[in-house]
């Protein structure tokens, strides 16, 4: 059975997944309009794998029989500036993450929930990817944003993600 204090966390942590997923759609849609595609479809697998990471905690509450209760979703902002700024919003967001899952990870321990602690551990880790993969297009874009050729070339190659 599903820890209840950490049930109701997870249920927080679903709505924060799915936030992000609607930021980085923001984000996408934002790129659309300024003319960087190759940014915007970067920005638009980010969305669609954090809607993944909604999903996986929605399914471990089922899994361990609690019970999903989904939270109202923020709008996100529409403006974010040039893609260094951008891209500094990506890096802070996904540093707010990181420090939510660590939270998330000390309360499945104090309640000493070790059937909540692989998932979150997997979480820890994906982390460090997603914070990894924001600096370096935050260090790409700063680089870029004096070239409009470079920009031009970091938007292709960001447009190759898969």
């Amino acid at each position: 059975m599903l820890n209840k204090t950490l049930e109701a966390a997870l249920n927080t942590q679903i709505r924060e997944e799915m936030f992000s997923s609607y930021l980085y759609l923001s984000m996408s849609a934002y790129c659309e309009s300024n003319n960087y595609p190759g940014v915007a479809h970067w920005l638009k697998l980010q969305a669609q794998e954090e809607l993944a990471h909604a999903m996986k905690f929605y399914g471990f509450i089922i899994d361990r029989g609690g019970k999903v209760a989904l939270e109202a979703i923020p709008q996100p902002e529409a403006e974010f500036g040039a893609l260094p700024e951008l891209f500094e919003k990506v890096l802070a967001h996904e540093e707010k993450i990181t420090g939510l899952i660590h939270n998330l990870y000390t309360l499945a321990t104090e309640a000493k929930d070790y059937a909540s602690i692989p998932l979150l551990q997997w979480f820890v880790s994906e982390q460090v990817e997603e914070e990894k993969n924001a600096t370096e297009v935050l260090n790409l874009m700063k680089v870029a944003a004096g070239s409009p050729h470079t920009l031009l070339f970091a938007d292709r190659e960001l447009g190759k993600r898969q």
